[in-house]
């Protein structure tokens, strides 16, 4: 035979028709391609191609009816011609009408190209025609069909990775919120960060395309840029602290506290000159005795190596027992600053009366010394709150 009809039986022409059979003729030689190679890059590039798994699974059949492992390479074209009970019984029984959709589904995506005989038999003749389903299209467009592969694989590796970063910034974003409702209780961004992180996880659990993804990295990027620049600041004010905490622990340290707890010296004493007077903080000194905030603290009492007889005794217990509590040298240090030694050692005594019911003690004195610098806090509420406790 040597003519080759472009029309199926019973069937109808359209424009894709037309264009498919265009591109099969004037392809003199059909370029190699393994068909197995092929079939694997159809299945990544299948949903692209408006190919759908059913149908891959149909040309696999008509595949395995083509005693080669090569499309092309020669002038023959590549026609299997199997019946429709051969087709079904190789897709394990599929029904015929199933299977006919699909065929038709491989026609119209330009896969497969059908040539049908005068009654619509599919047989192969003894002048070496053959009629059925022209597999030559698979040859045609292998590297158009690779190149599909390439951008749908590349496109899954970007979602990939821009799923693991979300993730990733999902968990910082996290550890960042609980990080800072701990030590700095009173910001009230935390909540919000925390649930950001939470309603992000349950958005991860569904298939999200790219521009989902893009959104929540960007929203995150800047919930961790707000977090991260809260922290800076955090670090400078730490830095501060503990540079003026390790002043107080220098070796002039209760010589320089002392005198803000007794007798606040004459500025005319005539013995202290200008260089040799002491800083003093009264209007920081606690507002109460020691003796009634050592009745109702005692328990600072047990950790001090000596009896607490003077206020610079009571700055020294808390000194010693605030590591025990969790409370940094930075917190320490800024509560010292803002309330003054004394004050700052009867709030450390009053917590640890009070340790159990305080989740983050560190925390909680930073908390106190940023009222205390805003001029809203006191220590001596605190004792009379412990007071009006025992009493009941």
């Amino acid at each position: 035979m040597t003519y080759v009809p472009i029309t199926p039986f019973r069937g109808t022409v359209n424009a894709l028709v037309l264009a498919r059979e265009h591109l099969a003729g004037r392809a003199k030689t059909l370029p190699r391609a393994d068909k197995w190679e092929v079939l694997r890059e159809l299945g990544v590039a299948g949903p692209k191609l408006g190919v759908s798994d059913r149908q891959l699974t149909v040309l696999q059949a008509l595949l395995s009816f083509h005693p080669e492992v090569e499309l092309g390479g020669s002038g023959d074209r590549p026609v299997v011609f199997p019946s429709n009970a051969s087709i079904c019984e190789r897709l394990n029984g599929m029904a015929c009408s199933t299977m006919r959709r699909h065929l038709a589904g491989l026609v119209q995506a330009g896969l497969i190209i059908r040539r049908d005989s005068p009654n619509g038999k599919r047989y192969s003749s003894r002048s070496g025609g053959a009629f059925g389903f022209d597999l030559s299209p698979l040859a045609l467009r292998f590297a158009e069909i690779c190149a599909v592969a390439e951008d749908v694989r590349a496109e899954r590796d970007r979602l990939k990775r821009l799923r693991q970063t979300v993730s990733l910034m999902r968990r910082d974003l996290a550890a960042l919120a609980a990080y800072g409702a701990d030590t700095q209780p009173d910001l009230g961004i935390w909540d919000a960060f925390s649930d950001l992180a939470i309603l992000t996880a349950r958005d991860l659990r569904r298939r999200l395309d790219e521009d989902d993804l893009g959104r929540l990295e960007c929203v995150l990027n800047d919930a961790l840029d707000k977090a991260r620049s809260v922290f800076e600041a955090e670090d400078m004010i730490t830095k501060d602290a503990e540079n003026e905490q390790h002043h107080h622990n220098s070796k002039t340290d209760i010589s320089v506290l002392e005198p803000s707890c007794g007798r606040v010296p004459d500025e005319t004493d005539p013995t202290l000159d200008d260089t040799s007077k002491p800083a003093t903080r009264e209007d920081a000194q606690p507002n109460i005795p020691l003796a009634l905030v050592l009745s109702v603290c005692a328990e600072i009492a047990v950790y001090s190596d000596r009896p607490i007889r003077h206020w610079h005794d009571l700055v020294r217990a808390a000194d010693m027992v605030r590591p025990m509590m969790g409370i940094q040298p930075s917190a320490w240090g800024e509560a010292v600053k803002a309330m003054g030694p004394e004050q700052a050692a009867v709030t450390v005594a009053a917590m640890l009366e009070r340790f159990d019911q305080i989740k983050s003690p560190g925390g909680y004195l930073r908390h106190l010394a940023r009222q205390a610098m805003a001029g809203k806090f006191s220590c001596a509420p605190m004792v009379m709150a412990l007071t009006r406790r025992e009493a009941a």
